[in-house]
């Protein structure tokens, strides 16, 4: 039995029943997507504050209108039916206008990660066979670079700017009517596919993640039920507009409900309360890691100057949570879990310190959400004899995984994948309790308590296995974390010639030199040895992605090899019970097995 105060249970029952009448008839309305909202918006709240920024803003009129421009735009160009376009553009107030206008029409716009170049971005937009591509010119060099290489051979236009050797789309949106389509222009069902969001990359090329109109009516208005967004609502959103979370969920559910959205270019620490306060805003939609880098700034007077009523988002670590809570004064923080491909969500609505949510019972018969048993080597669920998947006790870690009923009515359970058909395969698993069922994976790992509260643990492969045991690298991270000086740290698993399993490796982020000493006895008086890192490496800034999650794939590409970094590299040598610094001499005897680890 669930033991909670009793007005945290009746928020966290609100919270659920406001999402689920608000997405309840979205299934009964196959007609009416996101762009039909914006419309419908338009006519209630025609003069009030759609989309707000330093540079420009709009009312839910303007938005509506605007809209309508770049659909006549885009039915001019042919960018309808089913035709791609790739939009690659920092956020601004045009970037959800353009979106709504192609998608409206039956076009699919493709959200390119700004910050990629080269191979990345060519990748990108081949991935989704792209034939037109709105480009902002600060980026056309960028794209100018790879135009080349791309397959289909797009048409482009820019974005801003005056660079008179390209189509402006600001020219040819003049062109074009800012009154509603004829009725006899096709518009798509919820079922169509809207847009292609990708994966992160944090390893290996971003994957393209198909997203339907029902999707994005789902998450705008389920999030507008939970936050009980209101029409004097503001929410702030410094989050890539080119993701899920930045680009619908932030920016459509407090449309739905009549609210304005602050949209800001990118996150900056040192400027984020003055643009709270500046704006007056009552929401804010975070990724844990911006709540670190706040909660480790340095002190500001505006800091619990501000009207936020609530913050919501995902990845707020256990450590920060009540600090970022305390110091910022947050009256209410809604953590959640969700990912752009997965078929089912958890939302922590109670304030659960450091759970990621749960399921309640009224939500229950609409998923069936399991942890499995997994081995930490391959990756690979354990079976049993006759071929099926274990599943895990109370408080055991294992790999989260939903079901995908063909039969459900309710699309959102189902799997849509990405448009590379092998790796949507791989997200699926068969046979799990029962011969012929299919099972999403997740690739998370995480426990669940007797109250039902699940807690993420770390990415399946993440953890990995040494001196005969299993290491949670999350767990490390942690622990590496509470060092005086670390601002950051990557755990992960490297081979050594002559072992088993994988060695643990940190890469730690500091911006003043580490006692290497210290942190070596910091270490062993908080960690077993076989979790202890046997190698580190010293970085100014660790590499990571536009949403600050750390790419690990670079960093295992280089492991503890001297050659490949500049970065100094130590090794926890046993014979010293010290770090030594690898050489190319040293890193050499390792490989070949002189040194022993």
């Amino acid at each position: 039995m669930i033991n909670r105060p009793p007005a945290a249970a009746a928020r966290a029952s609100g919270a659920w029943l406001r999402a689920l009448e608000l997405t309840a008839p979205i299934i009964r309305e196959p007609r009416r997507t996101f762009p039909t909202v914006v419309h419908e918006l338009a006519d209630r709240f025609g003069p009030s504050p759609a989309l707000m920024s330093d540079e420009q803003s709009l009312t839910y009129r303007q938005l509506s209108e605007r809209t309508h421009q770049y659909s006549r735009w885009a039915i001019a160009q042919g960018a309808v039916s089913g035709a791609v376009l790739a939009l690659l553009m920092p956020n601004c107030v045009d970037y959800l206008a353009i979106w709504l206008g192609v998608t409206s029409v039956g076009g699919v716009v493709a959200l390119v990660n700004s910050s990629l170049t080269g191979a990345a971005l060519a990748h990108s937009i081949n991935v989704v066979s792209a034939t037109h591509v709105v480009v902002a010119d600060s980026h056309l060099e960028a794209f100018r670079a790879i135009a080349g290489s791309l397959n289909s051979r797009p048409r482009y236009w820019a974005h801003g700017g005056a660079d008179p050797g390209v189509a402006h789309i600001e020219n040819e949106l003049g062109r074009h009517a800012a009154q509603p389509l004829e009725s006899n222009h096709r518009a798509p069902s919820t079922q169509d596919r809207a847009l292609y969001i990708y994966t992160s990359g944090t390893s290996g090329l971003p994957k393209a993640v198909n997203v339907s109109h029902f999707r994005v009516m789902q998450w705008t208005h389920w999030f507008a039920g939970l936050m009980a967004i209101h029409r004097d609502d503001k929410m702030y959103n410094c989050l890539p507009m080119y993701h899920s979370i930045g680009g619908v969920v932030a920016t459509g559910a407090p449309l739905v409900s009549g609210a304005a959205v602050v949209i800001r270019h990118r996150f900056s620490a040192s400027e984020f309360w003055d643009d709270i306060i500046k704006w007056d805003c009552t929401l804010f939609q975070y990724i844990g890691e911006l709540c670190r880098y706040l909660v480790n700034s340095p002190f500001q007077v505006i800091e619990t100057q501000h009207r936020l009523r609530l913050c919501c988002g995902n990845g707020l670590r256990p450590d920060i949570w009540p600090r970022f809570k305390e110091r910022f004064r947050i009256p209410h923080i809604l953590e959640y879990y969700a990912s752009t491909e997965g078929n089912f969500s958890l939302y922590n609505c109670d304030e659960k310190v450091g759970s990621i949510g749960r399921i309640p019972p009224l939500m229950r018969h609409r998923h069936a959400i399991a942890l499995i048993q997994c081995n930490p080597d391959s990756t690979d669920p354990i079976r049993d004899g006759a071929g099926f998947c274990f599943a895990c006790a109370e408080g055991e870690v294992g790999e989260a995984i939903a079901e995908v009923r063909a039969e459900s009515s309710n699309p959102a359970t189902q799997f849509e994948g990405y448009t590379d058909q092998e790796a949507s395969g791989k997200k699926m698993l068969r046979n799990v309790f029962a011969t012929g069922d299919r099972w999403y994976r997740t690739g998370d790992l995480m426990r669940k308590d007797a109250a039902g509260y699940f807690y993420f643990v770390d990415r399946l492969g993440d953890s990995y296995r040494w001196k005969g045991e299993n290491v949670s690298a999350s767990e490390v991270v942690e622990c590496l974390r509470g060092f005086e000086g670390v601002t950051d740290a990557v755990v992960y698993g490297v081979e050594v010639p002559g072992t088993e399993g994988r060695a643990g490796m940190a890469a730690i982020e500091a911006q003043t030199t580490i006692d290497l000493p210290a942190l070596h006895t910091y270490l062993c008086a908080r960690l077993p040895p076989y979790a202890r890192p046997l190698f580190v490496r010293m970085l100014r800034q660790l590499p990571a992605t536009a949403t600050h999650k750390p790419k690990k794939g670079d960093l295992l590409q280089d492991g503890y090899n001297p050659a490949k970094t500049k970065d100094p590299i130590f090794l926890d040598d046993g014979r010293i019970q010290a770090y030594r610094i690898v050489t190319d001499e040293l890193f050499r005897r390792v490989q070949s097995g002189q040194i022993r680890v």
